[in-house]
């Protein structure tokens, strides 16, 4: 990680507190940085070679997408999630996302369904479960970025983001990959046809299937 993410930081000096955000952040949803785990910053400024200035205004980033918390005495911390709290990410999840599948049908270009029938199929080929789980993202991202409401997309990305680490794991452990593929297959064929209602059910059974396996293995 480290030789990557250096030169990263060498090129990228006037986005520097974003470049170390998307850096823990990566490290936070692969598991590398486990919930609980308290983020030394000093540690972290020099292992960066950056300033602690830079170093706060990324983990302030990472605090306001749910990922990291601050404590009293103990600084910032990976926050950790519970059965309860995946089950109302979820549930908030859902009415966002199938508001912006209703939004963007209407708009899905061809090249946009060729696009995202491409994803799928990298998908089918990709062994790697922080990959396969970055083109599940890349995926819905792409049909929802067609109903043009940043503010809608980045807050899907944020709730996404915070069971993100677990459900890395979970299709990792659990083989739930191969459902979860024929479910955005199905999805897209709806998105084609643009028959909303029926993208909607499908989501519908999509996430309700990945939050009851996700908050079981929590719990």
């Amino acid at each position: 990680m480290s030789n990557f993410f250096t030169n990263q930081i060498k090129t990228s000096y006037r986005t520097l507190p974003g470049v170390i955000t998307n850096i823990l952040r990566e490290s936070i949803l692969a598991g590398e940085l486990s919930g609980g785990v308290q983020l030394k910053q000093e540690e972290l400024a020099t292992k960066f070679g950056v300033s602690m200035s830079a170093l706060r205004e990324a983990l302030k980033s990472l605090e306001a997408e749910g990922l990291v918390r601050f404590y009293p005495n103990r600084g910032a911390v990976v926050t950790e999630l519970s059965a309860v709290e995946a089950q109302e990410i979820f549930d908030i999840r859902l009415f966002l996302e199938l508001g912006a599948l209703e939004l963007a049908i209407p708009n899905l270009t061809k090249t946009v369904l060729a696009e995202a029938d491409a994803i799928l199929k990298r998908a089918d080929e990709e062994i790697n479960s922080n990959r396969s789980s970055e083109l599940n993202w890349q995926f819905h991202e792409i049909l929802y970025r067609s109903a043009n409401r940043p503010k809608l997309l980045s807050l899907i990305q944020n709730l996404h983001n915070n069971v993100e680490r677990y459900m890395r794991l979970y299709l990792t452990t659990l083989h739930y990959q191969t459902k979860s593929q024929e479910e955005h297959y199905a999805l897209l064929d709806a998105c084609t046809r643009g028959n909303i209602k029926g993208a909607q059910k499908v989501l519908r059974k999509h996430m309700a299937d990945a939050s009851s396996n996700l908050t079981e293995y929590l719990s």
